[in-house]
């Protein structure tokens, strides 16, 4: 992965598919004005290359799901096993190990108190070599999720990107109960969320048409977002890192919407516990994350305590576990 180098076409195509992930390749051609066997060709070489991937994801919210920062201590000599069995499991994100390489983190989706507790109460503190466990529940998110991560994506023009982007969802607010065949249709858009409407009508027994109706309405409906798995590395981010802030409750939106702007803010949301705004950051070098912890977040108004730890392994970013290695 090291070796690949994105020019200007493919940060203008990865730029597209942060947009929309299922856009047509003829559509993100006529865009770039470019040809489509380009826009494809470019988009199988980085995805061969474990470099960047779509996936389909349930909006936990929509779904009456909730989700928890979880943060585990284990011995040195367990911690890589146990942040990769996390991340094979299709109820988590972000899984990464941080400094000192004794602590995990990961983010993961409940759909019931029963699952909840399965995993916090039950199999975690259970597993061999696990020292503690604490998990905060995610109450609101400003960055990453369902919007995204904007930093990846400045290639297209305003223009353009109004020429990619897809329809809002039109009932934002309701929730939506799944139905047969939907958990195979997630499962599918998890590993490929450019999978194609035969792929998914062979996984869940429907026709192609009812596949497309399916999709179309549970985007529509908000429980179904589409994102860009894409090494950090390509895009000339070499350091990671999470932060967890205490913030005045009466300057939370503020001071997390101000957070969110920056484009080094790949999630950011408020959660329970003795912190209460978490933060994953991308930055160009450690410089870049001082600056940004300085003159970016540091001055902003009812930041009472900042603690920030950089990332040293990525299991899994977004919706599959990452290739072995640091």
């Amino acid at each position: 992965m090291s070796s690949l180098v994105l020019d200007e076409l493919d940060r203008s195509i990865v730029h597209a598919l942060h947009i929309d992930g299922r856009a047509p390749f003829s559509r993100i051609a006529s865009v770039l004005s470019v040809s489509d066997q380009t826009v494809a060709r470019r988009y199988r070489r980085l995805r061969s290359a474990g470099s960047l991937k779509v996936v389909g994801l349930p909006n936990a919210r929509r779904l009456g799901w909730v989700e928890w920062f979880v943060r585990i201590q284990a011995t040195p000599d367990a911690a890589v096993p146990v942040a990769d069995a996390l991340a094979r499991r299709p109820d988590t994100s972000w899984v990464c190990l941080t400094s000192g390489g004794t602590e995990i983190v990961c983010v993961t989706r409940a759909r019931s108190a029963h699952e909840r507790d399965a995993l916090l109460l039950g199999q975690l503190p259970r597993t061999p070599r696990v020292t503690g466990v604490t998990a905060h529940c995610l109450l609101r998110t400003f960055a990453g999720g369902p919007s995204g991560w904007h930093g990846r994506a400045d290639s297209l023009t305003p223009e353009q990107a109004g020429a990619l982007a897809p329809e809002p969802p039109h009932y934002p607010q309701e929730r939506v109960v799944l139905q047969e065949g939907d958990e195979q249709l997630l499962a599918t858009l998890a590993r490929d969320g450019r999978a194609t409407y035969p792929d998914i009508a062979k996984a869940t027994g429907w026709s192609e048409m009812t596949a497309k109706r399916r999709l179309a309405q549970l985007r529509r409906h908000g429980a179904l977002f589409f994102d860009v798995d894409i090494d950090p590395l390509l895009l000339g981010f070499e350091t990671l890192a999470i932060l967890w802030l205490t913030v005045d409750p009466a300057q939370m939106r503020p001071t997390a919407e101000a957070i969110a702007a920056h484009p080094e803010a790949a999630f950011a949301a408020a959660t329970t516990g003795p912190t209460n705004l978490l933060v994953f950051v991308a930055c160009r070098d450690v410089d870049a994350l001082y600056d940004l912890l300085e003159r970016g977040i540091g001055s902003l108004p009812g930041i009472r305590q900042l603690e920030s730890a950089p990332v040293i392994r990525n299991s899994k970013r977004v919706g599959a576990a990452q290739t072995p290695g640091p």
